[in-house]
């Protein structure tokens, strides 16, 4: 489980987050939802540690990493996963050596472990047959998946995932998602995945929070979140047309 505390996050002094307090669960698919600006992508860059909050508290199953030295610091980055917007791949590695890099960097394993726990991981994502392929030789929903293969290459405790299907067609979007909540539940990871595709929300929201204007505004579930009776909420979810469709059918339910 991973806990914040009271984060508090001003650039330039313009404050960005309000003493925003969650808790993100244990095998579960935790969301960060809001619109652009909203503060949602400052909230998790904070608790990764790429952004430092001026107050607050951050803790990783009741470990501060607010307070952790440098040498702590990389030990907890051990544990973490991160399934960057882009895939973030290294263009002059091949598919396999992608997903071996951060074993290679990080353990004492040997080339031939490291090549098995990554062929483990690639056949996990349902990669198959591309292993000595070059990202800008496969598309970019298997890139996406060689991403996924990479961050859980480590057997992270923790997986951070920013705008996961950012660039993807719809189908493949789901494909994507189903990935994430299964190896969530599979391997017992606190997943925190920041997004605005509301199919991902409905899909795999497990547990939400909505962030507006840098304030926790709502927290709950993908059952509640159509009819939560949040104004700034129902403005984001419903901007769509078929989602106000879907608005419009349950204003006629009296719902």
């Amino acid at each position: 489980m991973i806990e914040v505390k009271n984060i508090n996050k001003t650039f330039e002094g313009r404050q960005v987050l309000f003493d925003i307090s969650a808790r993100f669960e244990t095998g579960k698919t935790n969301l960060i939802i809001g619109q652009s600006g909203s503060g949602k992508t400052v909230l998790l860059k904070s608790i990764i540690g790429l952004v430092k909050p001026e107050m607050g508290d951050i803790l990783y199953d009741g470990r501060n990493s607010m307070g952790m030295n440098s040498r702590q610091v990389k030990e907890l980055r051990k544990e973490i996963g991160m399934l960057f917007q882009g895939a973030a791949l290294f263009d002059s590695e091949t598919v396999l050596g992608n997903v071996m890099y951060p074993l290679r960097m990080n353990t004492r394993m040997s080339y031939q472990e490291c090549k098995k726990r990554a062929e483990f991981c690639l056949e996990r994502v349902n990669l198959r047959g591309a292993n000595d392929l070059y990202p800008s030789e496969i598309s970019g929903g298997m890139q996406k998946r060689v991403a996924i293969a990479r961050a859980i290459a480590l057997n992270p405790k923790y997986l951070f995932c920013d705008e996961p299907n950012s660039g993807l067609d719809p189908k493949t979007s789901l494909v994507i998602d189903e990935l994430l909540s299964d190896i969530t539940h599979e391997y017992n990871i606190t997943t925190i995945i920041n997004t605005h595709d509301m199919n991902s929300v409905l899909g795999i929201g497990e547990h939400i929070i909505f962030i507006n204007k840098g304030h926790l505004a709502w927290e709950g579930t993908s059952s509640q979140i159509t009819t939560s009776g949040n104004d700034a909420l129902d403005d984001f979810i419903f901007a769509t047309p078929l989602f106000k469709d879907v608005k419009g059918y349950l204003v006629s339910q009296g719902k």
